[in-house]
């Protein structure tokens, strides 16, 4: 018997929306789910070089909370490629100015670093409230 190869129409075809509701949980713990979600992991026929996932909502962003002692105060750096352009915020910082682009961070740092983790990117939204505007597509509420 053949191994068998996900085709990328068939994947867009059976493609799901899913919410995923962050209230009080760990932001790790909320990316890793995303994660696997919009890799399609969660699916029997995944493959690897395909985009096999489905579309995920994140709402009320603004609830994520850190776990652990130092956290907050961990430092997050980037550089702005001119000379002496390191620049760092703190992770408790960073979630108190802008919610979602931190989940957003987090999520892409657990997606493959190559053109199928941005196409891959490009199915997830996240809201810092807990409305979003795709009532049309019938999202399922993951339990």
């Amino acid at each position: 018997m053949p191994t068998y190869s996900a085709k990328p129409l068939e994947m867009e075809k059976n493609r799901k929306w899913i919410i995923l509701d962050a209230t009080n949980q760990p932001m790790g713990r909320v990316a890793v789910e995303t994660a696997k979600i919009l890799r399609g992991k969660t699916k029997p026929e995944w493959t690897p070089h395909v985009d096999c996932g489905d579309h995920v909502i994140i709402i009320n962003a603004d609830k994520v909370r850190l776990t652990g002692n130092n956290k907050k105060d961990e430092p997050i750096y980037r550089h702005t490629l001119y000379p002496g352009g390191i620049r760092s915020v703190t992770r408790g910082r960073e979630i108190e100015k802008d919610s979602v682009a931190a989940l957003m961070r987090v999520v892409k740092g657990m997606l493959p670093h190559n053109t199928l983790g941005a196409q891959t990117l490009k199915k997830l939204r996240i809201y810092p409230g807990a409305d979003h505007p795709h009532q049309a597509q019938k999202p399922q509420d993951l339990a």
